[in-house]
């Protein structure tokens, strides 16, 4: 008796062994669906069309949600919501925010070469910047910037059109802008650009910037169309000198705790994002700075040429006199520079 049960009750055994494991092995499962992976993502500039921020953010989201659903959630914080930029670096840095959409200047205190990029007259296009930067300059800065913070760089956006001077009165030649306080970001290629052209360059935080010019506190302000707009800086500024001095770009950054929230198996996927909102962004900023000059044409903003020869002229002062100067206290930059010079001859 005893013997002729025994295979029926292992068979049961086994058969109650094996449902509590399929049960076990689905709980992980549904543990999954129900708890996505939830990424932090900065952002200092407003949700707006016109914003390279949003630009990039966009696209990546719906790409995102296209390869993987609800595997990876963004969360999305415009505004500065998460603080100002220099405290959402350090953020990013320690994981308490994942992602963070930025221009690279930012990251120019903890490594310093990435201000190569801030000196004015350095691209004459964004085709000539896209050439140079994907031709090895962004993987270089990239490479430095994941040694010296564990950040990375998910890709390389632009701003809307080229940065130009804003003011509340006419300034129709670099002549006229000595003396103009102009707020400028705070770094030293751009300060020390604006040196050179004679203007009094003011660093202030972005999101005070349409309060400093309103109460005087500066004269003007330098910046590309898109962000105008979507900042409404127009309202407090009228005039505008196409200087075209610097095509910059914007990027997407990933802590390294960040990145390691995700797990291999959607990596790939989520690099993918990352490349298509990249081609995205650039695409649409390219399509967009025209119809950002027109919004603000409308807007009463008036737009003066700057004269070719003026132009010419402060590019070979800054090329002759400030890169040098930059070179010798970083000299991994020099092959950079001679690479950007290269592509603007290819």
């Amino acid at each position: 008796m005893t013997t002729a049960q025994t295979p029926t009750l292992h068979r049961r055994q086994l058969l109650k062994g094996a449902a509590a494991g399929a049960a076990a092995s689905c709980f992980p499962l549904l543990s999954l669906a129900a708890a996505p992976i939830r990424m932090r993502v900065s952002s200092s500039a407003p949700p707006e069309r016109f914003g390279a921020h949003y630009l990039w953010y966009k696209p990546f989201e719906e790409q995102l949600k296209q390869l993987l659903g609800d595997r990876i959630v963004l969360e999305y914080f415009p505004n500065g919501q998460l603080g100002k930029e220099a405290d959402v670096v350090q953020q990013v840095k320690t994981g308490s925010v994942d992602m963070m959409l930025t221009g690279l200047s930012i990251w120019s205190t903890v490594v310093p070469e990435v201000g190569m990029l801030d000196y004015g007259y350095l691209f004459d296009s964004y085709a000539h910047a896209a050439a140079a930067l994907d031709g090895g300059v962004s993987a270089a800065l990239e490479q430095m910037l994941l040694q010296r913070t564990g950040v990375s760089v998910l890709g390389w956006g632009f701003q809307v059109g080229s940065r130009s001077v804003y003011t509340k009165v006419p300034k129709d030649t670099l002549a006229s802008l000595k003396g103009t306080k102009l707020r400028v970001l705070p770094t030293k290629g751009l300060i020390d650009t604006f040196d050179a052209m004679g203007a009094t360059p003011t660093p202030i935080p972005i999101n005070e910037v349409y309060t400093a010019v309103q109460t005087g506190v500066v004269d003007g302000f330098e910046h590309d169309p898109g962000t105008v707009l979507a900042y409404k800086w127009s309202e407090v500024s009228r005039q505008c000198l196409l200087t075209r001095h610097m095509y910059s770009t914007m990027c997407a950054f990933i802590g390294k705790r960040g990145l390691a929230k995700i797990p291999a198996d959607l990596r790939p996927a989520f690099m993918q994002a990352a490349k298509a909102a990249t081609v995205s962004a650039r695409e649409q900023a390219a399509a967009t700075e025209d119809e950002a000059m027109t919004e603000l044409k409308k807007k009463g903003i008036v737009f003066t040429e700057m004269n070719p020869a003026e132009r010419t002229a402060i590019s070979e002062k800054i090329a002759k006199t400030l890169h040098p100067e930059f070179i010798a206290k970083y000299p991994a930059t020099q092959a950079l520079f001679d690479q950007i010079a290269a592509a603007r001859k290819a």
